[in-house]
């Protein structure tokens, strides 16, 4: 029998018996393990979109708080032609959510948008409750997976900004009085306070950053007499696992979103070419514009790479979306105009054709300059490697057009 403790401190067994703190004997079963925090999602379907598309974009979500460490209790989706602009949904879904939210004793809601801060404002006071939208729910998996300080510096910036006007709703339990002369109350100074103190620790981190980046840059230019190929492509699709297998290191690679944020750079030899290759965060849907600002250092690599290597997931059913979310911030970020080569990677998790339609074929044909590997059973990686040495020879054989025949 385990014990864990309710939202008012007492404690009940896992029959949902007792009331008050174990006995001696029964502390010894105590569990200390951490309870996962229970959440609801909230989608709106506006008018030009599917359903289909809206489940397929809260199975993202479910993954992103899965992620994030928490457990999907309920999905709840309404048909907007757009999200309200005071509480995102409408009146009548909002008290289905208040029954919702009781009944399964949810820790929190998760909203699949970026909420402004009138709505998350509204949202509270209407719920009682945590409310999350996506970009905080992302910017949550990126100070979890933060490891260098780089990157804890770059999610910090990003947090900051974020939180930034929507300090106001985080002191509502202090009382604003009327203004006027004599009139200003205690949490609208402490406001103030606090606005400054995150502009000012903006600032830092800017500078901090700053000087990031004139060290990145200065690495680059001492890396500049090799070809850079650099991977790109939404989370998850495989990039960490294809940068093991091509270079023989060691990156994490996990089944989980973001499992990279620091950039990787390996010296790889294919044939007898030497060339070097960059392991990226991974980008996705929504991807909040504070982190593309935060992450420009790293986001530098892609744009100074020679030749991109634009992994997907062909085995998700919406990795043509997928394609296009990537494409989009390659195009943010001033990177639109680069060569690629497309890897269509997870082959090897293809449904049949009766079950998928569209063969492999037909999206090679989409992309003539596809390859289909999977990197993790290792298969067609020799075709990759092939390509590779073309494009890199291609690229030199222009940068460095007397040093040919070496090639």
């Amino acid at each position: 029998m385990q014990w864990s403790p309710n939202k008012q401190g007492k404690f009940r067994n896992s029959l949902g018996e007792g009331g008050g703190r174990p006995t001696p004997q029964e502390r010894n079963t105590f569990s200390t393990d951490i309870v996962p925090e229970k959440a609801i999602l909230v989608a709106v379907c506006p008018s030009g979109q599917t359903m289909e598309r809206t489940e397929e974009y809260l199975d993202e979500l479910a993954f992103l708080l899965q992620t994030a460490g928490g457990i999907t209790l309920r999905r709840v989706v309404q048909r907007l032609e757009r999200p309200d602009t005071r509480t995102y949904i409408g009146s009548g879904k909002l008290d289905e959510l208040k029954e919702y939210k009781q009944a399964l004793d949810a820790d929190f809601i998760v909203f699949d948008d970026e909420l402004s801060p009138a709505q998350l404002r509204n949202l509270e006071k209407e719920l009682e409750c945590r409310i999350l939208d996506r970009t905080t729910l992302i910017l949550d998996i990126f100070a979890k997976r933060a490891r260098t300080s780089t990157a804890k510096t770059q999610v910090e910036l990003a947090q900051l900004q974020y939180m930034l006007p929507r300090l106001t709703r985080m002191w509502t339990h202090l009382e604003r009085q009327r203004g006027g002369i004599g009139m200003r109350g205690p949490g609208e100074t402490q406001i103030e306070t606090d606005r400054r103190l995150i502009k000012e620790k903006i600032s830092l981190l800017k500078e901090q950053l700053a000087s990031i980046d004139k060290q990145k840059t200065l690495q680059r230019k001492n890396r500049e007499s090799l070809v850079r190929v650099a991977l790109v492509g939404y989370t998850n699709v495989g990039k960490s696992t294809l940068m093991n297998l091509l270079s023989k290191s060691d990156v994490l690679a996990e089944n989980k979103l973001f499992a990279t944020l620091d950039t990787t750079v390996r010296k790889v030899v294919v044939g007898n070419l030497p060339f070097l290759l960059t392991d990226t965060v991974g980008f996705i849907r929504k991807l909040p514009t504070q982190l593309v600002e935060s992450f420009k250092s790293t986001l530098d690599e892609v744009v100074e790479a020679d030749l991109l290597l634009h992994v997907v997931d062909l085995s998700h059913p919406n990795h043509g979306e997928q394609i296009a979310s990537v494409e989009r911030t390659l195009e943010e970020i001033g990177a639109a105009d680069k060569p690629v080569i497309m890897v269509y990677n997870k082959i090897d998790n293809i449904p049949t054709q009766e079950e998928q339609p569209e063969s492999s074929d037909e999206v090679q044909d989409t992309h003539r300059n596809g390859l289909m590997l999977s990197a993790l059973k290792k298969v067609g990686v020799e075709e990759l490697r092939q390509r590779l040495y073309e494009e890199v020879s291609r690229i030199h054989a222009v940068r460095y057009p007397y040093n040919n025949f070496l090639y």
